[in-house]
């Protein structure tokens, strides 16, 4: 299998099952909210105007982006390694004021088609997991495998609440529901792109799951095709 690509919301659990089903499969892995979460980052650093859809436009047609496997000397809890212009920022895009804007500057037509672009071209490579909003209906709509990965809101936020204190990041759990929820307005409601399951994706509610049952699980149906079809 070529290609496998995993949507889903906000902290629904994808990028981990994604990165679990990659190092399981021997697959590249990459998780495209990080490359949106890049352009926010250098938006911010820039302080370009998040509303300004032009200019942010014209930052990801230009921004110097790389992504790299995790290597030995940057264990440190990360899952791949972010660079724009030179400068790891990987550690960057986690923080809540990326959180708070990445779904505005993922909402313009211009920055979703540069970053689409560069996606397909990584997809070419073969044999990767590809996590993001919209990998099954716009970017890789042919992958052999969809998998559309959910959560309810306030596990999400649960989640994400747990993970920003343990970044040393004051977290809130109310704000961040909030926030979980506006963006999930945002991300479902664009005119371009919008957070949806391909038709023929396999829906997977990860609420209640750990992420290597979710991961074995899939695993399985990648071993017994249903109907031979895979």
């Amino acid at each position: 299998m070529a290609m496998i690509a995993i949507d889903g919301p906000a902290a629904s659990g994808k990028s981990t099952v994604g990165r679990l089903l990659a190092e399981q499969l021997n697959y590249l892995y990459l998780d495209t909210g990080c490359m949106y979460r890049a352009v926010t980052w250098a938006a911010l650093q820039q302080n370009i105007d998040i509303g300004d859809e032009t200019a942010v436009t014209q930052l990801a047609h230009d921004i110097q982006m790389e992504i790299y496997p995790v290597r030995d000397e940057e264990a440190d809890g990360r899952h791949y390694t972010v660079h724009v212009a030179g400068q790891d920022i990987t550690w960057e895009l986690r923080t809540p004021a990326v959180d708070a804007n990445v779904s505005q500057v993922s909402s313009y037509l211009g920055v979703r088609q540069e970053m689409v672009k560069r996606q397909r071209a990584f997809g070419e490579r073969g044999a990767v997991v590809m996590v993001g909003r919209d990998i099954g209906t716009v970017v890789m709509p042919d992958a052999p495998l969809k998998l559309y990965i959910t959560a309810s809101a306030e596990e999400r936020a649960r989640r994400r609440t747990r993970d920003r204190s343990e970044q040393g990041h004051i977290a809130n759990y109310d704000d961040i529901l909030a926030d979980v929820l506006r963006r999930d307005q945002i991300d479902s409601s664009r005119t371009h792109s919008p957070l949806r399951p391909a038709a023929d994706a396999i829906l997977i509610d990860s609420t209640d799951q750990p992420p290597a049952a979710i991961v074995n699980a899939i695993l399985q149906m990648i071993q017994e095709p249903v109907n031979g079809e895979r």
